[in-house]
């Protein structure tokens, strides 16, 4: 396949994905962003982890919520447990690479925070080990997953929220996993740009 046509596939293919699953996410979404709101409501924060493009996803939703998302409102508690170079190799090094997030969320992890746990697969055993911490921090959880779901839902309690992207396709899963973090965003947004208007 040519480059064009191969471009054009792939667009297709994402905006297609995106218009057959809203109507199964959506609802998941909203529970997600609900549950989130909440923490930080509470003055919870909220940490956020993942690998690869799942790590830069974490990073791009604590920016968001920091910084700001569209419109001006106040600063928003998020970590991204993935940016510190120093702690996550000394982690890696002395114990193992499984414990890169877990270790992290024992240390900064209060009740009442939560969890942005994202993985395309449900099988990446740090970020399983991430969700048992928070449990042990009595922590809730919100989970971004993808394909068959893997093994991460097998950990999850009854008050986290799963967010699941109906393929198995990586590339896919990350495109619409964007997607999500700008709705959860967006919805932790406008609930404290209505704060500010009241």
């Amino acid at each position: 396949m040519d480059p064009l046509s191969r471009i054009r596939e792939n667009f297709s293919q994402s905006a297609q994905l995106k218009l057959d699953s809203v109507d199964r996410m959506a609802p998941s979404i909203a529970r997600g962003g609900e549950t989130l709101e909440q923490v930080l409501e509470a003055g919870g924060k909220i940490l956020s982890c993942g690998n690869g493009g799942s790590a830069a996803d974490a990073q791009h939703f604590a920016a968001e919520l920091i910084n700001r998302f569209q419109v001006e409102r106040p600063a928003l508690a998020a970590i991204a447990l993935t940016t510190d170079s120093s702690t996550l190799t000394s982690i890696a090094n002395d114990y193992a690479f499984d414990d890169i997030f877990a270790r992290q969320v024992a240390a900064l992890g209060q009740p009442g925070d939560a969890l942005l746990a994202i993985t395309t697969s449900g099988n990446s055993s740090n970020v399983i080990r991430a969700i048992e911490a928070a449990h042990a921090r009595e922590m809730i959880v919100v989970l971004l997953n993808g394909g068959d779901a893997g093994r991460a839902p097998g950990v999850l309690m009854q008050n986290d929220v799963e967010i699941r992207v109906p393929t198995a396709n990586t590339a896919r899963t990350q495109e619409v996993h964007i997607l999500v973090i700008h709705c959860l965003c967006e919805i932790l947004e406008q609930k404290y740009c209505r704060e500010e208007d009241a």
